[in-house]
């Protein structure tokens, strides 16, 4: 197929589909893994902050080499990278059964145990999703194509997060591990009819070259610091918000699912509307746009208090359409960085292997930080002193805040300030590749 024409939704379907159980996956990870030690296994915070802390950074600093890997497979036949990815599907579906149903249940073991389930986990998930990246990465050969990709991708990791949050609820958690299985080998199946990327000839770069290429390029630097402060923003409330929802609002157990259900399908449904926003005004300043939306949508979420469920519902619905444009266009312009610098050469993995790994960071960092502080301050789960509450209150709602303006000054200072500063063809002009 010629690159320069568009996918139909078939193709990107088939490219997409592996995105839903990968999403699937990292909602129990990074978000119910947490409250589910702590509240059913009774881990202290600090416990499981540090395991969390240990588990994610180790994991992280792995995924630039998974990067590398990611390009030495797509610079082979497509073959390589699909019996990879098969491997590691199957290492994911045993992780997350032993993360789910841990065997022991003493504290030193319980935590050695999570360690453990974490770090092997964590790193077959990030293998397969480091080549899936790579591979939409090399399909596409323009913002709006790769933005399209991105958006396509995204919309079905959201399906499958709005899946993972109502399924362990209303069916139970071992027959959430069955349809997340079957969803695996469907998606991997579907990966195989995917299009697959244009044939690569390995380059002759020394393999620790390679591997730091990425911190070469000024365009990277730029975009994975915005990256960085925007994504910590992010993770805080990803960490906290069973916390919140449990103690603050004190809502019945049958409500807990709806509120993530609601937030990641806002997130899927404004897609089409963020995709338009890139036709229309460039990925950059979409993305700008998004995060002005979060803050305006979830700063007041602070002032919410015992029994303000359907106050909150607007909120995740609001703060949902503004995290569209974050998980499709900053990876879109990441795309259009690295398919800049890779002309004639295999390093999108380099690029998404450093990129995964600061959002691992950041997560690790939102949970290893912000767990602990909090216990230090005074707040545990199943607390109903008001400072404590209050103090769980103005972490969830409005450190995420503070750092989302700081994250949109960045991009405005570092990016689009410098792009607008730079003469275009005419003045109508929108610049269509970071650089």
């Amino acid at each position: 197929m010629s690159h320069s024409a568009a996918f139909s939704c078939r193709q990107l379907a088939s490219y997409s589909l592996l995105a839903l159980p990968l999403a699937f996956a990292a909602l129990p990870l990074y978000v119910l893994l947490p409250n589910l030690y702590a509240r059913d296994f009774g881990m202290p915070l600090a416990t499981l902050g540090a395991v969390l802390l240990a588990a994610r950074a180790f994991d992280a600093f792995t995924d630039p080499l998974l990067g590398r890997l990611a390009d030495r497979l797509g610079s082979g036949p497509a073959r390589w990278s699909l019996a990879a990815g098969a491997l590691s599907a199957l290492v994911l579906a045993l992780g997350m059964a032993a993360l789910w149903f841990p065997l022991p249940r003493t504290p030193v073991a319980l935590a050695v145990w999570a360690f453990a389930g974490l770090v092997l986990t964590s790193a077959a998930w990030s293998q397969l999703g480091i080549s899936h990246q790579a591979w939409g990465a090399r399909l596409g050969k323009c913002d709006l194509q790769r933005g399209r990709i991105m958006a396509w991708r995204e919309s079905a990791g959201l399906a499958g997060v709005v899946l993972a949050s109502l399924l362990p609820l209303l069916a139970g958690l071992r027959a959430a591990l069955v349809v997340f299985c079957t969803l695996l080998l469907l998606g991997w199946l579907a990966w195989t009819r995917a299009p697959q990327p244009s044939a690569v000839v390995p380059t002759d770069t020394e393999p620790r070259a390679a591997l730091w290429q990425p911190w070469r390029v000024p365009a990277f630097r730029r975009l994975l610091l915005v990256f960085v402060v925007s994504g910590i923003a992010s993770a805080i409330p990803a960490t906290l918000v069973l916390f919140f929802v449990q103690d603050v609002l004190q809502v019945p157990a049958m409500q807990e699912p709806w509120f993530l259900a609601t937030y990641f399908l806002c997130a899927a449904l404004s897609m089409p509307l963020w995709l338009r926003a890139v036709a229309r005004f460039g990925l950059a300043p979409s993305w700008l746009a998004g995060m002005l939306l979060a803050v305006g949508a979830f700063a007041w979420t602070a002032l919410l208090g015992a029994g303000d469920a359907t106050a909150f519902l607007v909120v995740c619905a609001l703060s949902g359409a503004a995290l569209g444009a974050d998980l499709a266009l900053p990876s879109a312009l990441l795309a259009g960085v690295a398919a800049a610098q890779s002309e004639g050469s295999q390093q999108q993995g380099a690029y998404f292997g450093w990129w995964n790994l600061a959002a691992k960071l950041n997560l690790a960092l939102a949970a290893g930080l912000a767990l602990p502080l909090l216990g230090m301050l005074g707040y545990a789960p199943g607390a109903r002193d008001p400072g404590a509450l209050q103090t769980l209150s103005f972490a969830y709602a409005l450190l995420p805040c503070a750092l989302k303006l700081a994250a949109a000054a960045a991009l405005y200072a570092l990016i689009l300030r410098p792009r607008n500063a730079t003469p275009t063809p005419t003045p109508t002009t929108v610049p269509r590749r970071l650089t």
